[in-house]
């Protein structure tokens, strides 16, 4: 019986082999491109629900004790990791003060920052404002003269592009007093402030102010769009032991938590306060995750400001560590 003996040729047996490494070839960059995918997915799924700004007064010590330039401000957050910046007015005043805020002088501010701002990349959010006087003083003419002062700091963030300025709501200690002024004060500098496309956004800053539940009355009142709140997670004093000693210690606080959720129905920014650490990075006095989750649940997808202002660390530890603290919290949060 003959055996039939199949030979396959050089030439035959190299094709195979072709098509099977195209094949193989194919199967992993197959692979390669679904592994990249689920990569994306994952840093789109664990990214912050907020976008990340510096709030100037956390290298307030930098500036006024070891003399660092205000100007550097945007270099620094652009170093550190941040996307928006948050100035602080009173932190210029020693280039303002001397020239009385004069028009040439305010510009020469804007121009710097928009400046430096541009270099970096980084987007201009809000100013702080402070020491322009009382817009909850029960003193009619001083009231409107505070409310006239902060105009040029509302002209300012137009030209800056930022979307807010951050004022205080001080003034009369009696609480009927104080909300009937709040909202003649707020609804005269809104007013203003609406031609100007700039909204102006009351901090829970000490005094009545942290009496959340209060504030949030006083937004309800004034009833504009473009006035709203700055809930800080950590200044909820209404009454201080002593008033002259900011170290003294608080006599009345209000609690932090119920705080920022009534004070986030008006939000337009969010300032994360902190302190001190503790040895998992978390904040001692301050559950980050449940702040976040208050949040998050209030539907804010803006910009979140990181406030450090600790002794324990350094002003640059201490914004890296809440920077990473609101990062890991994050993702914590459903």
């Amino acid at each position: 019986m003959k055996r039939r003996i199949f030979i396959r040729n050089s030439t035959q047996a190299g094709i195979g082999f072709s098509l099977l490494g195209i094949y193989s070839c194919k199967n992993e960059k197959k692979a390669v491109k679904e592994e990249e995918n689920v990569e994306k997915e994952t840093l789109i799924t664990t990214a912050p629900f907020f976008k990340l700004s510096l709030a100037q007064w956390s290298i307030h010590n930098m500036i006024n004790n070891d003399g660092v330039d205000p100007y550097t401000f945007a270099e620094k957050a652009k170093n550190w990791g941040f996307e928006g910046l948050e100035y602080v007015s009173q932190l210029y005043n020693k280039e303002l003060e001397p020239a009385n805020f004069s028009k040439e002088a305010m510009q020469s501010f804007v121009d710097k920052s928009n400046a430096e701002a541009d270099k970096h990349g980084l987007k201009n959010v809000l100013i702080m404002i402070d020491g322009q006087g009382d817009l909850a003083t029960s003193d009619p003419g001083e009231r409107n003269k505070a409310v006239e002062n902060h105009y040029k700091w509302v002209d300012a963030a137009a030209a800056m592009g930022c979307h807010s300025i951050r004022v205080n709501l001080a003034g009369s200690s009696d609480p009927i007093e104080w909300k009937d002024n709040s909202i003649d004060g707020l609804t005269q500098l809104s007013t203003y402030a609406k031609t100007k496309n700039i909204n102006i956004l009351v901090e829970n800053h000490g005094g009545l102010s942290s009496n959340a539940a209060m504030l949030s009355e006083v937004m309800t009142q004034v009833n504009m769009s473009n006035c709203g709140t700055l809930p800080d997670f950590g200044n909820f004093c209404i009454k201080r032991k002593d008033p002259k000693d900011y170290t003294a210690g608080c006599a009345e606080n209000y609690d932090i938590y119920k705080g920022v959720k009534e004070l986030m129905v008006h939000a337009k920014a969010v300032s994360a306060k902190s302190h001190d650490f503790d040895a998992n990075g978390n904040e001692t006095k301050i559950d980050y995750v449940h702040m976040l989750q208050i949040v998050k649940d209030a539907g804010y997808t803006g910009y979140i400001g990181v406030e450090y202002e600790g002794k324990e660390l350094t002003e640059e530890q201490g914004i890296i560590a809440t920077r990473d603290l609101l990062i890991k919290a994050s993702k914590e949060v459903t």
